[in-house]
């Protein structure tokens, strides 16, 4: 159910909080796809919100990075301007404090372009989370072209699902696995295939040891991008889901007095304040998840290079 059905449901039978937060921060329905397309191998292949979501990061992504470089490229001045500047600085940022204390000198320009991407992507997934663009281009469809809520049309479908592609599980598994590749390859490009799974445990130690050291060492490697996985989705949906209930208020207490002078009032005096409070704290999430990512992931890469036990 979209959020102008969830509302419209709510004017009827009370306003249901949880539906609409769910409603807003969850992927699109099935239901409700962007595009539909058949199943195969019983693999729903529908392109839904959050699937236009990453196709429109990886893009900008893109496009600004590339253009940014070949203009600086060509320009006659050695000397970056504009956003170029922070690019550089950013880069260099992540490649002499996160990378290069990690993986080592020997290794750095191998896995400095893969932490690179994992900060520009999952930065850009965020930000751009915290902008209701969707929203705004529903409302201006149904205020001012006239549409309806109801109808099953394209901008309707952009409504169902939340903005943020990082608080889908889904995705933040799937980036967390190329973590879990990259340690595997980096291990054994440092050391050999065969070296890199003997060196999970360190020699000489007595056979018993073994039987409990090894599966511990094991289930660790699954861990590690298992933790990858819940910490950036949970804290990307965390932050909507709180600003999402303290808005609720709003409409709680209109039919808990049944006036609308009292949503008003916790609205002006409550949820206005925290939520804006809350988002400026997201601006500092967006960059803090973005940051921790590349972090952990340069350091599992980096324990599987420099064998310590």
């Amino acid at each position: 159910m979209s959020g102008a059905d969830q509302v419209h449901t709510s004017t009827e039978n009370g306003f249901d909080a949880g539906e609409v937060i769910i409603g807003h921060v969850s992927n699109s329905s099935p239901e409700h796809p962007i595009l539909q397309l058949p199943t195969i191998f019983g693999i729903d292949f529908s392109i839904t919100k959050h699937v236009l979501m990453l196709w429109i990061v990886a893009s900008l992504v893109f496009i600004a990075i590339t253009w940014t470089v070949r203009k600086y490229i060509k320009q006659e001045s050695p000397v970056p301007s504009g956003f170029m500047t922070a690019l550089e600085a950013v880069v260099q940022f992540i490649r002499d404090s996160i990378v290069l204390p990690n993986v080592g000198k020997k290794y750095l320009n191998t896995w400095t372009p893969l932490i690179l991407t994992f900060f520009f992507f999952i930065f850009s997934a965020n930000a751009i989370g915290l902008f209701p663009i969707f929203d705004v281009i529903g409302a201006i469809n149904r205020f001012i072209f006239g549409g309806s809520s109801h109808d099953h049309s394209f901008v309707n479908s952009l409504l169902h699902g939340g903005m943020t592609a990082t608080g889908n599980y889904n995705v933040t598994a799937g980036l967390a696995t190329i973590t879990f590749f990259a340690i595997i390859l980096a291990g054994s490009k440092a050391h050999g295939f065969i070296n890199y799974w003997k060196n999970i445990a360190p020699s000489g130690l007595a056979w018993p040891v073994y039987i409990m050291l090894i599966p511990i060492e094991v289930i660790g490697m699954f861990v590690r991008p298992f933790a990858l996985t819940m910490r950036l989705a949970a804290n990307m949906t965390g932050g909507h889901i709180a600003i999402l209930a303290i808005v609720s208020f709003v409409f709680i207490f209109t039919g808990l007095f049944n006036s609308v002078l009292a949503g008003i009032g916790v609205g002006v005096l409550i949820s206005v304040p925290l939520a804006v409070a809350i988002s400026a704290l997201e601006i500092i999430i967006i960059i803090v998840q973005a940051y921790v990512f590349t972090m952990l992931t340069a350091v599992f890469i980096g324990m599987a290079i420099n064998i310590h036990h």
